[in-house]
């Protein structure tokens, strides 16, 4: 498996380690969008973010991180359920050029107005709670800098992050330290202090390159050989957006004959593009009359943009 998250436990259960790293799946993501190379690192880095939180989201359901800018970029949304499906998009403004060397900053909050969102949504069928939404300025430097902040202030969890992103991988590591509740194992304030402070040191020693380049295993050994760490079963992320052939062509019938064979009348094919993959799918004129052969379904799922 390349693509990967793996999750510990220091010995004293004072703190978690987590690793992420995704080849063929960010690839996948990547096959259908063309995004400027300062865009597209950002989208990386954050959706290695999306894994590493979305991990330990305690139901069933998805955690979508949103950047909404000012900037050449309106919106970038990533999305990762609970079992690590993950998909992602990028707005970009039009009539805004894309600095090739774009920081978080300059893309997003040109004129100050940008803002990271973030929505826990549950799955309706599976539990009563109901969807939460957190609002905070952009403030920061990185990606890792705008959620240490909001974990820290929102969510009252020390939290670190070291994020990563290339054209063929992306990848992150997350410390953060879990609330004393108690029990035997978990050290009193001052050692617990002293572990989070030494753990925070050697992972910050880290280079971003040896995030793109090492496995999960070979990483945090480098990192933390000294330390006691349980180690869980990794799990396997994947590359998912539910956009199918079927949908987009319910989504073209719901637009009616008249309009289609409107559209037909000034071009040879109709293609449709997912807004959130940006994977096409080519409609001829056979492909758009078998849409209204009787008995066929009406359902208008999917966000496809016509072209």
């Amino acid at each position: 498996m390349t693509d990967l998250f793996r999750k510990y436990l220091l010995a004293d259960h004072s703190t978690r380690v987590q690793a992420v790293k995704l080849d063929q799946a960010w690839q996948t993501g990547l096959a259908h969008q063309h995004y400027p190379a300062s865009v597209e690192k950002l989208l990386g880095e954050l959706v290695s973010a999306a894994v590493l939180l979305a991990s330990n989201i305690k139901f069933d359901g998805s955690l979508v991180l949103q950047l909404q800018g000012d900037g050449p970029v309106a919106l970038v949304v990533v999305e990762c359920t609970t079992d690590l499906s993950v998909r992602a998009t990028v707005s970009l403004r039009e009539g805004h050029a894309v600095p090739e060397d774009g920081s978080l900053q300059s893309l997003l909050n040109a004129n100050g107005n940008g803002r990271f969102i973030v929505v826990l949504d549950p799955d309706r069928e599976k539990t009563n709670m109901q969807p939460y939404q957190g609002v905070v300025p952009l403030e920061g430097d990185t990606v890792a800098a705008v959620l240490e902040s909001y974990m820290r202030d929102s969510e009252q969890l020390d939290t670190r992050l070291w994020l990563a992103s290339s054209r063929h991988c992306s990848a992150g590591l997350l410390l953060q330290r879990l609330p004393r509740h108690g029990g035997a194992e978990h050290p009193d304030g001052a050692a617990a202090d002293d572990t989070w402070q030494r753990v925070s040191h050697l992972a910050s020693t880290v280079k971003y390159d040896e995030l793109l380049d090492l496995g999960i295993d070979e990483l945090v050994r480098r990192l933390f050989w000294q330390e006691d760490l349980i180690a869980y079963e990794p799990q396997e992320i994947r590359w998912h957006c539910p956009c199918t052939r079927e949908r987009v062509g319910n989504m073209l019938r719901t637009l009616g004959r008249e309009e289609i064979e409107d559209l037909l009348s000034e071009r040879e094919s109709i293609e449709v593009l997912c807004n959130f993959c940006g994977k096409p799918y080519h409609f001829d004129a056979v492909d758009c009359a078998e849409l209204f052969v009787d008995g066929a379904s009406a359902s208008s799922e999917g966000k496809p943009s016509i072209h």
